[in-house]
């Protein structure tokens, strides 16, 4: 196997430190995407749009500088909530798209920041 070296800002490596198992995976994707026809291609740009929405949420709420107590009692939107539950839906019917898996794996990495914030909330509470 071979061994690649890459120089990228530390924000992006620090995106990418929780995919870091996961990123030939991904090279791999990133490639078969780019060798998809242009049609192809535009619909799965659509569908990568509810990513940063998820994100964004997350952002808006934590911009505001949230109590310890705002911290613990939030949730996402009953619009993300649902989507969460339709991706899973499909998880376990194993019927996701690599798109589809990809929006998963960003609900799940914000769950888990959310529950590393909520923590120190509490013990700050």
């Amino acid at each position: 196997m071979a061994e690649l070296t890459i120089q990228i800002p530390d924000e992006l490596a620090q995106r990418l430190q929780p995919l870091q198992n996961r990123l030939p995976e991904l090279l791999w994707r990133l490639l078969d995407f780019e060798n998809l026809p242009s049609v192809s291609q535009s619909k799965l740009k659509t569908e990568t749009t509810d990513i940063p929405a998820v994100y964004q949420e997350v952002l808006d709420f934590l911009i505001k500088r949230p109590t310890p107590e705002e911290i613990i009692a939030f949730k996402v939107s009953p619009l993300a909530q649902k989507r969460l539950e339709e991706l899973l839906g499909k998880n376990r019917s194993a019927t996701l798209t690599s798109m589809e898996l990809a929006e998963l794996d960003v609900y799940e990495q914000l769950e888990h920041m959310m529950i590393l914030l909520k923590a120190r909330a509490f013990k700050r509470d």
